[in-house]
């Protein structure tokens, strides 16, 4: 591991602390895996993105896609 430096603002880091010892992580074991899902999030959505892109450049026609319309309704991010 490699020791970084953030900066927070006061809010943020007393809120960081409180979740931190609701959970009973230190500091750095909370931001770590804070970090850890924001980035698989942003991972997720990218690949969201990348498939409705791409059904929006090559629709499934035909029977292909019959009946999967309800499983197909993608919210907007």
């Amino acid at each position: 591991m490699e020791t970084i430096q953030i900066v927070l603002d006061s809010e943020l880091r007393i809120a960081a602390d409180q979740a931190a010892r609701c959970y009973r992580l230190n500091r750095s074991q909370l931001v770590r895996e804070a970090l850890r899902e924001y980035l698989l999030r942003l991972e997720t959505k990218a690949r969201e993105e990348r498939d409705r892109a791409g059904y929006r450049k090559n629709p499934p026609a035909g029977e292909e896609a019959q009946g999967w319309e309800s499983e197909a309704a993608w919210s907007e991010l």
